[in-house]
């Protein structure tokens, strides 16, 4: 299994600006008229190589999931758009959640002495602002798993479309956690240094790493696509001073398959 998977969903939810939506072949998928309960959204499966914690020397392959919520209609409420070639733009508000596989000294041996850390799920808010060749966005989320601290993320992305089913992004990230996030996974407590190899560490909250991230997806048509990106980071502050921190630096990369989804009740 592996030790450190991301799953982060953009759930854009944006006023929609076309009263219906049809396919290639000029099916309608969903029409905006009416007061039917409808909802659209997008699954990601695939691969990812990942660091097996944070600060490890070395990457683990495992799964890879998103979801993307791109049009929901309950009554009068409707947010998104069914149009599967809508680019969303201005301010959204979205959500975010991030999974954070478990830390156990029985797959990284170098961790003998310390606490195993149990697998971790965050849950957040946060808000978007996508013009034609840019994006920018943030989000705060708490662990309600795993740890009980608070993290923050920003980020920004460039927008490219060489070719009308072509996008690639490229952009910085950052992220903050606050205290309890630090002494989750990069903390060391007097018994925890009793036991192994490593000296006792109280690291503070702050910004814990900043990176860059290319990414690029294919639509094949209007259901299905190839996504994939490769992410570089470097981790920053008490996290990068942390002893159980091997190296401060890392690159993950994933690659999956799109499919999109779009119901009416």
């Amino acid at each position: 299994m592996p030790r450190l998977t991301a799953l982060i969903a953009a759930m854009a939810l944006a006023i929609p600006a076309a009263a219906s939506a049809q396919s290639a072949d000029g099916t309608t998928i969903l029409s905006t008229q009416g007061t039917g309960p409808a909802l659209g959204f997008t699954l990601r499966g695939g691969v990812a190589s990942t660091p097996e914690y944070f600060g490890a020397p070395s990457n683990e392959l495992g799964p890879d999931i998103g979801f993307e919520l791109n049009y929901l209609r309950f009554g009068n409420f409707t947010i998104g758009n069914p149009d599967p070639l809508f680019r969303p733009q201005g301010f959204g508000v979205t959500g975010s959640f991030r999974y954070i596989g478990e830390r156990d000294d029985a797959d990284s041996p170098e961790l003998a002495g310390l606490n195993d850390i149990d697998a971790a799920l965050e849950l957040g808010l946060g808000l978007q602002y996508a013009a034609d060749n840019y994006q920018v966005f943030g989000a705060v989320r708490r662990g309600v798993t795993g740890h009980d601290g608070l993290v923050g993320e920003l980020g920004a992305d460039l927008l490219l479309y060489p070719t009308d089913r072509l996008t690639v992004t490229f952009g910085p990230r950052a992220l903050w956690g606050d205290d309890e996030y630090a002494s989750t996974y990069f903390g060391v407590t007097a018994a925890e240094a009793g036991a192994s190899a490593f000296t006792a560490f109280a690291p503070s909250g702050g910004l814990m790493s900043v990176g860059v991230e290319l990414g690029a997806g294919y639509r094949l048509n209007d259901r299905w696509g190839i996504e994939g990106a490769i992410s570089y980071d470097k981790l920053q502050n008490d996290a990068a001073a942390s002893p159980i921190t091997a190296d401060d630096e890392s690159l993950s990369a994933r690659i999956g398959v799109t499919r999109r989804f779009t119901l009416g009740f």
